[in-house]
């Protein structure tokens, strides 16, 4: 048998509108999508999160076929699953001998260098889901000693329009409002309730194959409730709108005890999988600002991580991978704590950030940064490790957004290029940002006494020991003075207890 055309689809592009699908005919054209053993298990992927991807795929599947569209879909228990993606590719090509192979790039480069070995002749679309495509990005670069994202981010607010006075200006006489997106929850308000969405036949069948295939993945199956389908993501997205973008500006950077959630959208692994659409997204938002529904610094930073951050995440990782994977600037060896697959700390931050992980394979972006990230960045831990936790624990982790926020962002192990300096912070930061201290066997107004937060002296001792790196940054200044300021017992007491923190680490101990 032979066709026309087979078009690969991959699991995280599920939009009617991908590149590789334009110009479909249904009566001569075939589209591919499969589920294999290699993609779910490269790391050890949380198991809602396979769930997840696989019940979307099964659901554009089905809505494909309601379209009048002939579809392949392998599930993962075919007995003839080869495994792989560039397996079934060749599988299906040699069944159907098609004049033509079209592939949307992947948001992987380990996927797409697999898919361009298997010696298939392969169309290549541009991933025109985003607003800035490679090639886009590449040229902004091309020249620049520094590639900072906010500057990057007001050429794509001009080219886009959002926000915008008729000549060009910035609505509200600045480009971004980050400055009033740092409140700290005030006491007794509560996060919007979440939506929450009932799994169907398929996404039933769904995880019962998960429960059975991935049972030794860390982390919780039950309470599966994401949206699956993009009717379902655009509920999320209209819940949101309703009940989380009003108070997102201002509390977004907050953190609170049995509040996973809080003010903020839940969307990015539907619109990471394209169930929803980045241009609608930035839209609506600009609408509700616009018709008095919310506070600017709540559209502003809302349209931010989505036209700024995320687009500029996306074009770093295509601009220096594959070298970029390997960066360690601070040279870290140190082995990921066990307690990351557990949440068994008395760190009551990193237990809550931790644990809420493990059950909603989900945590916001200041719990991932400031937490999780923040800790590891103090302990030293390796980078690899760090970024495969990331890849494997989060809903909404592709290789393309989470390599260059954990590696870049998180770990500053690519020395400075992403970001202009290390998000290090003592407990201090926690306790103006959440209510975890007031739960914690650990006491954040001490330093250096054996109950003192572990956050306190492994800050300075992290100070301390690239002080050659990082006391000739502009924006570590402010640091090193406070340090040169302290008496010489004070810093060799924070050195020791830093000291032995990470030797208790080192012996596997969980603090």
């Amino acid at each position: 048998m032979s066709i026309n055309a087979l078009r690969l689809v991959l699991g995280d592009q599920l939009s009617f509108e991908l590149a590789s699908l334009a110009g479909l005919d249904p009566q001569r054209d075939r589209v591919l999508l499969a589920e294999v053993a290699e993609e779910a298990g490269h790391v050890p992927h949380h198991p809602q999160k396979i769930a997840f991807l696989f019940s979307a795929m099964r659901h554009f599947a089905a809505a494909l076929r309601r379209r009048g569209v002939t579809v392949d879909y392998v599930s993962l228990d075919d007995p003839a699953n080869s495994g792989s993606l560039s397996g079934e590719l060749a599988r299906f090509a040699a069944r159907y001998r098609p004049a033509e192979i079209h592939v949307t790039e992947a948001g992987d480069w380990r996927v797409e260098q697999a898919l361009k070995a298997s010696g298939l002749p392969l169309t290549w679309h541009a991933d025109t889901r985003f607003l800035c495509s490679r090639a886009e990005f590449a040229r902004w670069a091309q020249g620049r000693k520094q590639l900072r994202m906010e500057f990057f981010y007001r050429e794509m607010r001009r080219q886009s329009g959002l926000l915008l006075h008729p000549d060009g200006s910035p609505e509200g006489g600045v480009w971004n409002f980050d400055a009033d997106n740092r409140k700290s929850l005030p006491k007794g308000l509560r996060g919007a309730i979440p939506a929450q969405f009932a799994p169907d036949a398929i996404t039933r069948e769904v995880l019962a194959l998960v429960a059975e295939c991935f049972a030794h993945h860390y982390g919780r199956l039950e309470g599966f409730a994401y949206p699956v389908t993009h009717a379902e993501a655009e509920q999320l997205w209209a819940h949101f709108l309703d009940f989380g973008l009003a108070a997102f500006g201002d509390y977004q950077d907050a953190m609170a005890v049995g509040e996973p959630y809080l003010f903020h959208a839940r969307i990015s692994a539907a619109l990471n999988v394209g169930l929803l659409d980045v241009r609608r997204l930035c839209a609506d938002v600009e609408t509700a600002y616009r018709e008095g529904r919310v506070a600017l610094n709540a559209a502003e930073g809302f349209i931010r991580q989505l036209i700024g951050w995320r687009e500029y995440v996306r074009g770093i990782y295509w601009l220096q991978m594959p070298d970029y994977a390997s960066r360690n600037a601070f040279a870290n060896t140190r082995d990921l704590p066990a307690f990351y697959w557990s949440g068994a700390t008395r760190m009551n931050c990193l237990r809550q950030a931790i644990g809420q992980t493990l059950e909603h394979a989900y945590a916001h972006h200041i719990q991932r940064l400031m937490v999780t990230g923040n800790f590891a960045l103090l302990a030293g831990i390796e980078p690899r490790q760090l970024c495969d936790w990331y890849l494997a624990v989060y809903m909404d982790a592709f290789d393309w957004v989470e390599l260059p926020n954990t590696l870049g962002m998180v770990l500053h192990a690519d020395g400075g290029y992403l970001g202009s300096k290390p998000y290090c912070a003592s407990g201090q930061y926690i306790k103006r940002m959440s209510d975890y201290c007031s739960g914690c066997a650990y006491r954040v107004s001490e330093s250096t006494t054996d109950d003192a937060c572990p956050f306190n002296a492994l800050y300075w001792h992290f100070l301390m020991r690239h002080r050659e790196r990082l006391q000739g940054n502009p924006r570590m200044g402010m640091a090193y003075r406070n340090l040169a300021r302290m008496p010489e017992a004070k810093q060799q007491a924070l050195w020791t207890r830093g000291e032995q923190l990470l030797a208790r680490l080192d012996a596997g101990e969980a603090l």
